[in-house]
């Protein structure tokens, strides 16, 4: 074994239990929800962050930055931030929806801004704002931010809205 190795475990919770639940709650009601216990959200379990704020069209998820989410140059890797900001861009998208619909992300644009680290952003805050939301599609803006409220990070995603029983 590596004597620089690692090791970090984490459990998470049934995300079928969570599908169900989504289908007869409106997307604002699930994320209230949802919001400070990230032991309900899979992938939090993974890339540790929380869902902090939650209104119709806005919502802001709070990542915890590790040397886990680290690339091999020393720098946080961009597929953290990334999968931070498509998470929060759909959330933001899913609190304009009623029970039973739901949405996947179509694209994902960002464009970085800052090397992310531990020793520079402390907890990093992604604020995603709808931009449009229409019958089929839905626009949304992200930014994510550091502890000094840096801009480290801008995105735009689209999401494609679809029936969950269909």
């Amino acid at each position: 074994m590596n004597p620089l190795s690692r090791t970090r475990t984490h459990s998470w919770t049934d995300p079928a239990e969570l599908a169900v639940l989504a289908r007869t709650m409106s997307g604002l009601d699930f994320l209230r929800m949802l919001a400070g216990d990230e032991t309900r959200i899979p992938m939090a379990s993974t890339l540790p962050f929380r869902i902090t704020e939650v209104e119709e069209g806005r919502v802001v998820f709070v990542g915890e930055i590790g040397e886990h989410v680290y690339n091999p140059i020393g720098t946080v890797h961009g597929g953290f931030a990334a999968t931070l900001m498509d998470g929060t861009a759909g959330s933001a998208i899913h609190t304009t929806l009623p029970a039973g619909i739901g949405y996947v992300s179509m694209d994902l644009s960002l464009h970085y801004l800052r090397p992310i680290t531990m020793d520079n952003a402390g907890p990093i805050s992604a604020i995603g704002t709808v931009l449009n939301r229409g019958r089929r599609t839905g626009l949304a803006a992200v930014e994510l931010r550091d502890g000094d409220d840096r801009l480290l990070v801008q995105a735009t995603s689209s999401c494609l809205l679809f029936d969950l029983e269909g």
